[in-house]
């Protein structure tokens, strides 16, 4: 199907294929989302949680199929979008940089650093719109705030801020690098979190990261390096908390869009509406939609 109604109001969860294999998700729906960007990552699985509509999307496909950089972030976000999200929890493994932050830590995230070089494909702007959003706090304050509440009443050692560093992998980093970001003040590191982020931004999507530490990367000596077989047996060891954690955050999120993400386009569009080219338009509906009933009702 091709969606472009925004409807209710729903909640995004972007991670792991096991995510919505969660207690309590009723009417569930099977998605195929056509989008003017391509093919989203995967199918995306609906249903409604104590009430809420979620909306949930495995970021590297089921069977985890796809590499970082072969994801189709603009496809995933705009088939999320198009579907009423306006809220997006963000589940992803990380690895630490800061001893504090140790395996199976929970990390919410409040900076990031972006390293891919590729912005210029994670953005759904061009093409005759011109739009430039702010981007100085990258995730939602709001959804921080609950995701952080909703984790410490399961994991005590959440840590409520941090910054991400996002690399473009899929190789993880040499000690040389580990030790430069380091240098940089990044505290976790991933490969997928900053196109995500970017995006949700220009989206109008309020967006969190629920950050599960893994490893330590390669940097610490008295640790080996990192390695798939680590990273996956932490990984499931922390799923289960992670599927409760974005339980408990779906109750607590309020029924209607009111955070300062939900309105970043009013001061972020520069193209002048009267030269708008007809084909953006239809392929941003999802996202300008409000600004296309404004119109229609003046």
């Amino acid at each position: 199907m091709t969606s472009t109604s925004i409807g209710e109001p729903a909640i995004g969860v972007v991670g792991g294929s096991g995510l919505y294999e969660m207690a309590g998700l009723e009417g569930i729906e099977v998605l195929s989302i056509r989008t003017p960007f391509g093919e989203p990552s995967d199918k995306v699985i609906a249903g409604r949680i104590d009430g809420r509509r979620v909306c949930f999307l495995p970021r590297h496909g089921v069977g985890h199929r796809l590499l970082p950089h072969e994801i189709n972030h603009r496809a995933n976000i705009w088939a999320l979008r198009s579907l009423g999200v306006r809220w997006l929890i963000s589940v992803t493994a990380v690895g630490s940089l800061r001893e504090a932050m140790a395996p199976r830590d929970i990390v919410v995230p409040d900076q990031l650093i972006d390293r891919t070089g590729t912005g210029a494909k994670h953005t759904f702007f061009g093409n005759g719109i011109a739009a430039h959003v702010g981007f100085a706090d990258p995730y939602c304050g709001d959804l921080r705030n609950l995701v952080v509440a909703a984790a410490r009443l399961l994991a005590p050692k959440t840590h409520d801020r941090g910054t991400y560093l996002c690399m473009n992998g899929p190789a993880f980093s040499t000690r040389a690098e580990a030790a430069m970001h380091r240098m940089m003040g990044a505290d976790i590191i991933g490969m997928t979190n900053a196109p995500e982020a970017r995006l949700c931004r220009e989206a109008e999507i309020a967006a969190a990261a629920l950050a599960l530490v893994t490893d330590y990367d390669c940097w610490k000596e008295d640790e080996p390096p990192v390695d798939v077989e680590a990273v996956l047996e932490n990984l499931r060891a922390s799923s289960s908390l992670a599927r409760q954690i974005v339980r408990n955050v779906v109750a607590m999120i309020p029924e209607s869009p009111a955070s300062p993400s939900h309105r970043v386009l009013d001061t972020a569009v520069f193209t002048p509406r009267d030269v708008w080219p007809p084909r953006t338009v239809e392929d941003l509906a999802p996202i300008l939609g409000r600004f296309l009933r404004a119109d229609a009702s003046s």
